[in-house]
């Protein structure tokens, strides 16, 4: 069963029953061909305007293309040890935000600088799919490399993420890395299928029509960028997720899960990759 903190249980009894809805119903959304429409239509800007900063010589990260001073306080702070993290936003032809409708698009950046360590030590590390469950977790709790035909691969993750409630997540996800020249590769990764878990861990577990669900994650793409240099490697990562949005009067409970955990995945991802890497220095 779906897990509650106790001082929620009273509260969202109180207001189901002023709702006059049954507690399954508080949940239950559903993802639209327009929606998915929005969403790959976002993905295609965004990766147009990646491919066009990965063009610009002596810029290969996105936050080397920042505007001074800013870049150089970015660089900085990652050289000693904190996370950049940003909020990004894809725009449309007239300029305006791409929405998508009865949803939301979260989209971040982060960066972190792991000093005394080589391109080719931070691969090794990151493709090893089947210890991600070691390396990432409480959020990755089961890992499987499924299949590799050369810088492809084929990967299953079991997610878990709380906040509030709990919601598991069976994602299948494929990704390719691109090799750029001793010092710099790239990644796509892209989840193929995302189905949520009801009673995981129990007799009864079982997963949820994908799409019709509970809407908490319905897409997921990232974006890998590794350079060595400076005695160590950057690593730069961009998210792009797509959940329900947050229906009328439910905010309390919905708005914590679906605004904060895209930004707490993307800087628990950045800093554990980095703390294994020195682990294994």
């Amino acid at each position: 069963m779906r897990k509650f903190d106790f001082s929620t249980i009273l509260p969202l009894l109180a207001l189901l029953t002023a709702l006059g809805l049954p507690p399954a119903k508080i949940y239950a959304a559903d993802l639209e061909p327009k929606t998915v429409k929005v969403f790959n239509h976002y993905v295609d800007a965004a990766e147009a305007r990646i491919a066009k900063e990965l063009a610009q010589p002596g810029a290969f990260l996105h936050i080397e293309g920042l505007p001074e001073p800013q870049r150089s306080q970015v660089l900085a702070s990652i050289r000693k040890g904190e996370i950049y993290m940003d909020r990004l936003a894809t725009l449309d032809a007239s300029g305006s935000v791409i929405e998508a409708p009865d949803a939301l698009i979260h989209h971040w950046i982060g960066a972190v600088f792991i000093p005394g360590t080589n391109l080719k030590q931070v691969l090794d590390l990151v493709q090893d799919y089947n210890h991600h469950q070691d390396i990432y977790q409480p959020e990755v709790i089961r890992s499987k490399l499924i299949q590799r035909d050369g810088d492809n691969f084929k990967i299953f993750y079991r997610l878990r993420k709380k906040k509030v409630i709990t919601v598991t997540l069976n994602t299948d996800h494929d990704v390719q890395y691109f090799p750029i020249d001793s010092m710099r590769c790239r990644s796509r990764s892209v989840a193929t299928r995302i189905a949520e878990v009801e009673n995981a861990g129990q007799p009864t577990e079982g997963e949820k029509p994908v799409g019709h669900d509970d809407g908490f994650l319905w897409r997921l793409n990232s974006y890998w960028r590794f350079e060595e240099k400076d005695q160590g490697v950057y690593l730069e990562v961009e998210s792009i997720s797509l959940t329900r949005d947050i229906p009328t009067g439910l905010g309390w409970l919905v708005k914590p899960f679906v605004t904060s955990i895209p930004r707490e995945s993307l800087l628990m991802t950045l800093g554990d990759t980095r703390e294994a890497v020195e682990k294994k220095r």
